[in-house]
């Protein structure tokens, strides 16, 4: 089984816990978006659509794209709930499936490290830039070797495991990235880096798509 089926299927069996867990916005997220608006946002990986749902207060439309029908599901259901409006769609994140120039606002947090390879990552990160429109901005994201539950200085992959209700674990693949290792994937793809930072263990990209 390739690992992108592996962790789609992964977030398929964990989806509804894993949803319970993610109530809460990052604060970076909500900082990024903070005094931005635009017609069409993009939320890849939205899961549960935590930041969907922030999306949604600034944008006139909002597209969340995800691999795992669990997680769509979930996002369905906080969007009934919560009354925002979000199209959802099943997508790979290295192949999105929107249309070219169109996105004024997009986040792609905490999914880009869960892609097999550096080939595939870099891919995704041109699809975001081939579907930003000019003047439009993202974050991005991912885990690094600044979090503490690491003991690392280059960029590695590993599994980390999820606990469900009862003590099952279900591994998940992550590559964890070296600051720099990150800051050079995105400079490598079509994206132009305009600010850059580590935290909470994260590293964060804000970007536009290249001139």
């Amino acid at each position: 089984m390739d690992e992108s089926r592996r962790v789609r299927e992964t977030y398929d069996r964990i989806a509804s816990h894993f949803a319970d867990t993610r109530e809460h916005p990052w604060p970076e997220v909500e900082a990024f978006l903070e005094g931005r608006q635009g017609t069409l946002g993009l939320d890849v990986g939205c899961a549960n659509g935590r930041h969907a749902q922030l999306l949604a207060a600034r944008t006139d439309r909002v597209l969340g794209v995800d691999a795992s029908r669990g997680l769509l599901f979930e996002a369905r259901t906080r969007a009934r709930d919560r009354g925002f409006g979000v199209d959802l769609l099943q997508g790979d994140a290295a192949a999105l499936p929107v249309r070219s120039e169109r996105v004024d606002l997009a986040v792609y947090v905490a999914t880009i490290h869960h892609l097999p390879d550096r080939e595939t990552r870099v891919g995704s990160l041109d699809e975001l830039a081939r579907v930003l429109a000019p003047g439009g901005r993202a974050l991005v994201s991912a885990w690094s070797t600044a979090h503490g539950k690491f003991d690392a200085e280059a960029g590695f992959d590993t599994t980390v495991d999820w606990t469900l209700p009862g003590g099952e674990t279900v591994p998940r693949f992550y590559h964890i990235y070296a600051p720099e290792e990150f800051r050079a994937e995105v400079e490598d793809s079509a994206l132009a880096v305009e600010s850059f930072e580590v935290s909470s263990g994260n590293c964060y990209a804000t970007v536009k798509r290249e001139q």
